[in-house]
C-alpha cells in the first residue's frame, strides 16, 4: 500500500511555528479546489489557535485528519471542523477541562483579597464558557448531548482508538503500515506533568529511565494499593503548575493538584526564601544607587542654574575698556571671568549629559 500524502504535518505545540494558525491558512490556500490531508500527532497546547484552525478546515470544506501517536487538548479541538477524521489503530486521545496558569505570592489585606477571589471567580466563569464551547464542538461532532462531553472532559482520562470511535470522535480507525505506534518517553511524561495532562497507561519508550522513574517504578510494587489508587486520582484532576517557582528550586516542573496542597522541603523553602530575601535586598540597593543618582544630578542642575544666572548677570553689563595694546602679538592673554564661567557650565552640562546615559 503506498502511503498516504500528507499536505500538513501538524505535529509540534498547538501555537507554535509548526502548529499555527498562519501555517495552516497557507497550506490550505494553496490547495482551495483539491482535499487536503493533515497529520496530527500532538499533545495539546493554544485553544485560541486550534479553534481557528477548526474554523480553517471548515471554511475550506474538504480536510482529512487523520491521527497517529497521542494526541491531547487542543491538538483534538483543532480537527473537529474537518470533513473526515481517522485514527490509527495504536494512536490515543485525550479530552479534558481547559485550565490556566494560578499564580500569587504576595501579603494581602481584606480588600485586596477579596479583589483576587473575585478575579478568581471571573477566570472560573471564563473558563467554564470556554469548556461548555468546546463540549458543545465535541458533541455535534460525537452527535451526543454536551452534559455527557463535559462529564468525559472532567474525567480527563486517555481514550485508545477503539473507545474514540465508539464516541464519535472519529470516523474510521485505520491500520496503515506506516503510522507507528506511539512512545511514551521521559521527555513527553515530563511534557504532561507541567502542564496537567493525565498520564497514560502505557511503558517508558526507552529503557534508559531516570532515577526518579525507577523510584517510582520500585514504589509501585512495593505499595501497588497505593501507587494505583494515586495514578487513578491523576486522571482525574488538573495539575496546576508554577513556573518561577520551578525555576527558583532548579526544577523543571512545579505544581499540585488541583484542590490539593503543596508539599516541599526545608530546603526547597530555603531555596525560595534566599532568593525573595536576595530580590529584597537588591531591590533596596537599586533604590539607595537612585537616591545617590537623583541628589547628584539635582545637584548638577542647581549648579548650572546659578552658572546660567551669573552669565545673564555679566551680559548686562558694559565691558572693560581695554588700555593694554599688544602690537608685538606677544605674550598670553588672561581669560576674562565671563569665560571662565563659559568654560565651567561647559563641564557641568558634560557631567550632566553623562549621567543622564
Amino acid at each position: 500500500m503506498a502511503k498516504r500524502k500528507y499536505h500538513l504535518h501538524l505535529k509540534g505545540t498547538v501555537g507554535y511555528w509548526d502548529f499555527s494558525a498562519d501555517y495552516v491558512d497557507y497550506v490550505l490556500n494553496k490547495h482551495k479546489d483539491e482535499q487536503v490531508n493533515v497529520l496530527i500527532d500532538s499533545l495539546g497546547g493554544s485553544v485560541a489557535t486550534a479553534l481557528s484552525i477548526s474554523s480553517a478546515f471548515k471554511r475550506h470544506g474538504n480536510v482529512h485528519v487523520h491521527y497517529v501517536g497521542m494526541n491531547a487538548s487542543a491538538a483534538t479541538i483543532a480537527s473537529l471542523g474537518a470533513a473526515r477524521i481517522t485514527m490509527d489503530t495504536n494512536a490515543m486521545y485525550l479530552v479534558h477541562k481547559c485550565s490556566q496558569m494560578v499564580f500569587k505570592w504576595d501579603l494581602m489585606n481584606a480588600d485586596q483579597l477579596q479583589q483576587l477571589i473575585e478575579d478568581c471567580e471571573q477566570a472560573k466563569k471564563d473558563l467554564d464558557k470556554i469548556d461548555l464551547n468546546i463540549a458543545e464542538g465535541y458533541a455535534r461532532r460525537c452527535k451526543k448531548e454536551k452534559e455527557d462531553l463535559l462529564a468525559l472532559m472532567k474525567v480527563g482520562g486517555w481514550l485508545n482508538a477503539q473507545e474514540a470511535l465508539a464516541w464519535g470522535f472519529v470516523d474510521e480507525i485505520t491500520d496503515n503500515p506506516e503510522d507507528e505506534e506511539p512512545k511514551v518517553t521521559e521527555e513527553v511524561l515530563d511534557f504532561m506533568a507541567a502542564h496537567g495532562i493525565p498520564m497514560p497507561d502505557l511503558p517508558v519508550d526507552d529503557g534508559k529511565q531516570s532515577l526518579l522513574r525507577q523510584i517510582k517504578e520500585f514504589l509501585r510494587k512495593v505499595y501497588p494499593n497505593e501507587t494505583n489508587n494515586k495514578q487513578t486520582a491523576n486522571t482525574t484532576t488538573m495539575k496546576k503548575t508554577f513556573a518561577f517557582v520551578a525555576a527558583v528550586l532548579a526544577l523543571e516542573s512545579f505544581g499540585c493538584e488541583e484542590g490539593g496542597k503543596v508539599e516541599m522541603t526545608c530546603e526547597q523553602l530555603k531555596d525560595i526564601d534566599d532568593r525573595l530575601k536576595s530580590l529584597t535586598d537588591q531591590a533596596e540597593a537599586d533604590k539607595a544607587t537612585i537616591a545617590q543618582y537623583t541628589a547628584t544630578i539635582d545637584g548638577l542642575k542647581s549648579q548650572l542654574e546659578a552658572k546660567n544666572a551669573e552669565i545673564a548677570g555679566l551680559a548686562k553689563k558694559p565691558a572693560d575698556d581695554s588700555k593694554q595694546v599688544n602690537n608685538q602679538g606677544q605674550g598670553t592673554k588672561e581669560p576674562s571671568p565671563l569665560q571662565d564661567y563659559c568654560g565651567e557650565m561647559k563641564e557641568a552640562q558634560e557631567m550632566l549629559n553623562q549621567l543622564n546615559k
